[in-house]
């Protein structure tokens, strides 16, 4: 099917595209636009990557152009770099025999687009685009997909799916991303080729996931995750989450809980995403009947944070990921009087680490809102924050470096030798300046020091 459609391409795109199909088209080569941008471009959406399909061979490309480069040769796909731009380019292909989930074992080259299209994963990924004609190309029913708002395959989804066991990630992920409905034949053959999706690298997994964690409303995507038996492959801690229920402040089960927090945190922020997400994940553990007859989670956020650890070692997360979403499980559960001193609110932001603060707040307000009755941070809460920010105006102390002294005027004044003393008596120090900030001078500070180490005037 062809339909006559002018999709609003950007123009600080449009001249650059013109230009290179019209350089394969005098050549006697087919180029259009293929895949996801051609979908987002009729949905109205950002598209962030133009990539085109054509009947030129690779090393055709490398001849017409002057800068190619080969980052998927064997593959067909070659990366053509155009005024400061970058574009995909493969050649139509026909996928061998997949005997690992991931690669077809060999590619042959086709002659046509429709044959190259019927290989690819979903209708609304299997559309092209007429860049000179102004035509959308449409093989698979993609377009009627896109007006319905569904995610189906491009053939029998089985088979889609035992090729590579990557898509029915992707199949969850398109869903939050459009917020579509996965067609029930393909929903369904997600659970028969689940033996496929364990194949698939944690890396890749962990990749997939975090592009989740970047949409609107992950728990669209979490949910067919779930109920797929993808999400029991690399998340079975949140799995047993479901239908855990708790006590009478809470609306939801522990896992609807964690998915609703985790669309309430902000969607550009993938530490407090993941920290929402696996904030409670303790809970099912520490459950406990209380004397009232209701719930308690007793030392759940200690809980929580180790199985965080693990289970972000385990999906190889990068080590500064872990150490923030870390921090920020364990510290979500601070209690807050009106009665904490100036030294109690100091000695908090350093538990927490100033560079923390922030999105622990942001992280808290999640939580509150993923309870289902509540938003925003309550009275308590908003009156700590702005004790906090008075802190930080003030520039106090809040680290051992930022005392008004450090270890070697310590050894030069004092006559001690480098070694744990010398942190004992710094530790000792900040301790007293949390409590007094006007102690943070190094003459008063070295008064200190003598009066802990015992050393003479």
């Amino acid at each position: 099917m062809i339909i006559e459609e002018k999709l609003p391409i950007p123009h600080t795109m449009a001249d650059t595209m013109s230009r290179i199909v019209s350089k394969f088209s005098d050549s006697g080569f087919e180029c259009y636009l293929i895949g996801g941008s051609v979908r987002d471009l009729i949905l109205g959406r950002k598209v962030y990557d133009y990539d085109f399909a054509t009947n030129a061979r690779p090393e055709q490309v490398q001849k017409l152009f002057r800068k190619v480069i080969p980052t998927g040769i064997k593959h067909g796909t070659v990366t053509l770099l155009k005024n400061n731009k970058s574009f995909e380019v493969t050649t139509y292909r026909a996928d061998g025999k997949y005997i690992d989930g991931r690669r077809p074992e060999s590619v042959s080259f086709s002659e046509t687009l429709e044959e190259d299209v019927l290989r690819r994963d979903f209708t609304i990924n299997g559309l092209a685009y007429d860049l000179l004609n102004g035509k959308i190309i449409d093989y698979v029913n993609g377009l009627r997909d896109i007006e319905r708002g569904i995610i189906r395959t491009i053939g029998d989804p089985v088979e889609r799916f035992n090729e590579d066991g990557l898509r029915p990630y992707r199949a969850c992920r398109f869903a939050s991303k459009l917020e579509f409905t996965i067609d029930e034949e393909t929903f369904k053959a997600i659970g028969r080729t689940l033996e496929i999706a364990r194949k698939v690298s944690v890396e890749r997994v962990r990749d997939e996931f975090k592009k989740i964690l970047e949409t609107k409303k992950p728990s669209i995507a979490i949910e067919y995750l779930r109920t797929s038996g993808l999400l029991g492959i690399f998340l079975p801690e949140l799995v047993n989450c479901h239908e855990i229920e708790q006590n009478k402040f809470h609306i939801f089960d522990v896992y609807r809980h964690s998915i609703y927090s985790c669309d309430a945190a902000p969607q550009n922020n993938l530490v407090v995403r993941l920290a929402a997400l696996l904030h409670d994940i303790g809970k099912t553990p520490t459950r406990r009947t209380g004397n009232d007859g209701d719930y308690t989670f007793y030392n759940h956020e200690v809980i929580s944070a180790k199985m965080t650890r693990r289970i972000m070692k385990r999906m190889r997360f990068s080590n500064e990921e872990i150490s923030k979403v870390n921090n920020l499980v364990l510290n979500h559960m601070f209690h807050y009087t009106d009665d904490w001193t100036d030294g109690a609110v100091r000695r908090f932001m350093r538990k927490v680490g100033v560079e923390n603060i922030e999105e622990l707040f942001i992280l808290r307000q999640a939580d509150r809102k993923g309870n289902g009755s509540r938003n925003g941070l309550p009275a308590p809460i908003l009156r700590l924050h702005r004790r906090i920010e008075q802190v930080i105006s003030d520039d106090n102390a809040m680290t051992v470096k930022d005392l008004d002294i450090n270890g070697h005027v310590l050894m030069e004044e004092l006559g001690l030798v480098p070694g744990p003393e010398i942190g004992r008596i710094l530790n000792a120090l900040l301790e007293m300046v949390l409590d007094d900030p006007a102690l943070n001078r190094k003459d008063l500070l070295l008064e200190k020091a003598r009066e802990i180490s015992g050393s003479p005037d």
